[in-house]
């Protein structure tokens, strides 16, 4: 029986555990132990990871693996990813060495504004609201400067404040509306605490301004934040090569690949049932590179799906064409990262990923991690348009329905030997391995 708990946050974590197990588990020393097994014997590096979050009893481990042979305008990268799927890794590792032969990946970062709100009520007249701004706005970069004295250094800081009429929406609405430029920082702790500044300091001076009226000067902040979407935070990535060169087995042939493989990015261009499983294969890629650098995969993903409904449909965000025999793959996306601040100079994995990435700038890992969304979108889409999905994934996941099975590795390799050369689901694992252990009893 469930029960609640005061003050559990004061608890050590040992009694955190004590109480977890004792109320929510049938063998409570086995939980334990199992909690226990992914501790870090390292008691320092344990406590760092126990202080990322509060009321940590555990560590929640994902594979760490590569994908080698990326070449991005001319220069080759091995791109650390973290990610539990089966076939991800593979796929954009074969998808590296295909376009590696073939030019490589061109990127472009075509912008990196990111986007803040104060977020207000004002019962009053929009004309005298607008006199306000105008003269509040150089007060307002004013009693930030405190905050963008080092970022402005590093030329960046707050690009524009703008007021933003939204009452159409929702009665006495109104906004601030502010772009800034954070460099290699993520910035939301810079951005946020720029917003709360411009927040007290446009209620404050709204008490002193004589074109108000008594209820005009009570604006009502309702709260100020940052925004996960950036469309302004801008990147571009591309493949091409002629059609001959496209395919590279005897099955099909370059034109017929290039026109099925467009075909595809079309479907899911108009087809919303398409777009998000095909659109879910990008963010497959760009997840787990933003996962193991240490970025909030869950920010870019509100952001990225926004940006794919921008016009008003959910569509595709990859594109496709034939033009005079060259055959062209891109993909422009929203991706607000950063290589400064959060994780990335506290988790030692995602130190050494930024190492192995050369160190990149913000801007360096934004192309990065594009590049490794529409990999992946390739190799699914030519996997989708060729032999077919669960070729190539179930075979990557018959290692898992082992290991469900909890085989030997006698029965690992004989069972992958026989299903080089059989389809593989999990009714058809399930019978070879009873097969198998029947026979090996037998003899």
């Amino acid at each position: 029986m469930s029960k609640s708990i005061s003050g559990f946050s004061k608890l050590s974590k040992s009694k955190k555990i004590d109480w977890i197990v004792d109320t929510y588990f049938s063998n409570a020393e086995d939980a334990k132990n199992i909690l226990k097994q992914y501790w870090n014997t390292d008691e320092k590096l344990q406590q760092l990871h126990d202080e990322f979050i509060e009321n940590t009893i555990t560590n929640y481990y994902l594979p760490l693996g590569v994908a080698p042979n990326f070449l991005i305008n001319n220069k080759l990268y091995t791109i650390p990813m973290a990610i539990e799927e089966s076939s991800v890794v593979a796929a954009a590792s074969k998808a590296a060495k295909f376009w590696l032969e073939r030019g490589g990946f061109k990127t472009t970062v075509i912008s990196t504004t990111k986007i803040g709100q104060v977020h207000f009520i004002f019962k009053g007249d929009f004309h005298a609201l607008k006199q306000f701004f105008a003269k509040v706005k150089p007060k307002l970069f004013e009693e930030t400067e405190s905050i963008t004295k080092n970022m402005k250094k590093r030329g960046g800081g707050i690009i524009d404040i703008e007021l933003r009429d939204k009452t159409s929406d929702i009665e006495n609405y109104y906004q601030l509306h502010v772009s800034f430029e954070t460099l290699d920082a993520m910035g939301a702790n810079f951005i946020n605490s720029c917003l709360e500044q411009f927040a007290k300091t446009f209620k404050k001076e709204a008490l002193e301004f004589n074109l108000f009226t008594e209820e005009e000067k009570q604006i009502d902040i309702i709260m100020s934040i940052l925004s996960n979407y950036v469309p302004n935070c801008l990147v571009r990535a591309e493949v091409s090569c002629s059609i001959e060169d496209l395919s590279d087995n005897d099955t099909i042939s370059g034109e017929a690949f290039a026109n099925k493989f467009v075909q595809a990015v079309k479907i899911a261009e108009v087809e919303p049932y398409r777009a998000v499983t095909h659109n879910k294969g990008i963010m497959n890629g760009i997840d787990a590179v933003v996962l193991a650098t240490g970025n909030d995969f869950r920010a870019v993903e509100a952001g990225v799906h926004a940006y794919a409904s921008r016009n008003g449909s959910y569509s595709s965000l990859t594109h496709a064409k034939v033009e005079n025999g060259i055959f062209t793959f891109w993909m422009e996306i929203p991706l607000a990262l950063g290589t400064i601040g959060g994780l990335t100079g506290l988790h030692p994995l995602v130190k050494l990923s930024l190492e192995l990435l050369h160190k990149p700038s913000a801007k360096e890992l934004m192309q990065i991690v594009a590049v490794a969304g529409l990999a992946q979108n390739f190799a699914a889409l030519r996997s989708l348009t060729t032999t077919g999905i669960q070729q190539g994934h179930m075979k990557m996941h018959l290692m898992n329905i082992l290991n469900q099975f909890e085989a030997n590795d006698f029965e690992k390799k004989t069972l992958t030997e026989h299903f080089k050369n059989h389809t593989v689901t999990h009714s058809a694992v399930t019978e070879a391995i009873t097969e198998l252990r029947i026979k090996t009893n037998s003899e």
